[in-house]
């Protein structure tokens, strides 16, 4: 929710496929989350097994949990998944959380 008046809350992001793996674009907060997720229950896991996160404009706790989805997602369907480009403030929250063994 954007609570500030004047300001757009950025768009939220999307993944898509891109050389064999996944690229994520755009915003991905609590707000976003749920919407995102779902979406990439449509896309079948990337062959290259590499999710570039790189285009990740805006993020927060909730951005943690839709990774952790992801490589729970890839787990249970016998794959590997890694998560490139993951902003340091996030790994920073995820060690906070105790949770940087689920993002290797």
């Amino acid at each position: 929710m954007n609570d500030t008046p004047g300001r757009e809350a950025p768009p939220a992001g999307t993944f898509t496929a891109a050389g064999g793996g996944w690229a994520f674009a755009g915003s991905l907060v609590f707000d976003d989350a749920a919407g995102v997720l779902e979406a990439s229950r449509e896309l079948a896991l990337p062959d290259s097994g590499v999710v570039d996160m790189n285009g990740l404009t805006h993020a927060d706790s909730a951005a943690l949990a839709v990774v952790i989805a992801l490589k729970r997602r890839a787990v249970a369907e016998g794959r590997k998944l890694a998560i490139e480009g993951l902003p340091s403030s996030l790994h920073s929250l995820a060690v906070v959380y105790g949770v940087e063994d689920l993002l290797a």
